[in-house]
């Protein structure tokens, strides 16, 4: 069963078309990577997806409904959570609050869900009452994706989640990202360091010059000489 679908999508800024017919899409359960050089539009299409940016032609369906175009906050309502890559944080709020701001549209009482995520990342709970703008990057990024937890999306977006981090941290993010995974939520991620996220992904896409250039299960891609050769650095 498919969560997302993303069928002949069009879309960029103003006159500027970064998407162009870009498809693809996220079975239940799979981690799947979005890969390509810079420029190629990958971040513009979580950005499609989530709603932030209104596309010009083509479709988004999630679980069979059709969400083109809806408002982010509405989007979040149908089960997706977006993490971008920059300003993904309160920094003026702590970890605590942090967390509580991502359940902000849910009425029930969401204690339970709060104590999932500190189990998933104990160091935030030890930290939970610290500002986040206090944190190093990787617990930064933590905090981020823990917010996007709170409301139980079947769907995570996440762009570039090992951005600037030192390789320890990289490694401990992208276990992090497995761990989520393991849960029953589906991903898609936007990644510069290709080569790790592949080895994770059930399915990946590369995008280059806003248009699909090759898609196939990790596994495929890893081993794919043209794709090592100008995405994965040889």
């Amino acid at each position: 069963m498919s969560v997302l679908k993303v069928r002949g999508l069009w879309a960029g800024y103003t006159e500027l078309d970064i998407l162009q017919d870009v498809s693809m899409q996220v079975k239940a359960g799979q981690i799947v990577s979005i890969i390509g050089p810079n420029g190629a539009g990958k971040s513009t299409l979580l950005k499609a997806v989530f709603g932030m940016l209104k596309p010009k032609k083509g479709r988004v369906v999630l679980k069979n409904e059709d969400i083109t175009g809806r408002q982010p906050n509405k989007v979040a309502r149908k089960g997706i959570s977006y993490v971008p890559q920059v300003n993904n944080v309160f920094p003026s709020l702590t970890i605590q609050e942090n967390l509580e701001m991502g359940a902000f549209i849910r009425t029930d009482d969401f204690s339970g869900r709060m104590d999932e995520i500190y189990s998933l990342f104990p160091v935030l709970k030890e930290k939970r009452k610290q500002k986040a703008g206090q944190l190093s990057g990787g617990q930064r990024q933590m905090v981020a994706m823990g917010r996007a937890l709170m409301l139980n999306p079947v769907l995570l977006l996440l762009d570039e989640p090992s951005a600037g981090l030192a390789p320890l941290l990289v490694s401990m993010i992208f276990e992090k990202i497995r761990q989520i995974n393991q849960t029953g939520v589906s991903i898609a991620i936007v990644e510069q360091n290709a080569r790790e996220a592949l080895k994770m992904s059930d399915y990946g896409y590369v995008l280059a010059m806003g248009r699909n250039v090759l898609d196939g299960s990790g596994e495929s891609l890893l081993n794919n000489e043209e794709v090592a050769r100008l995405y994965l650095g040889g």
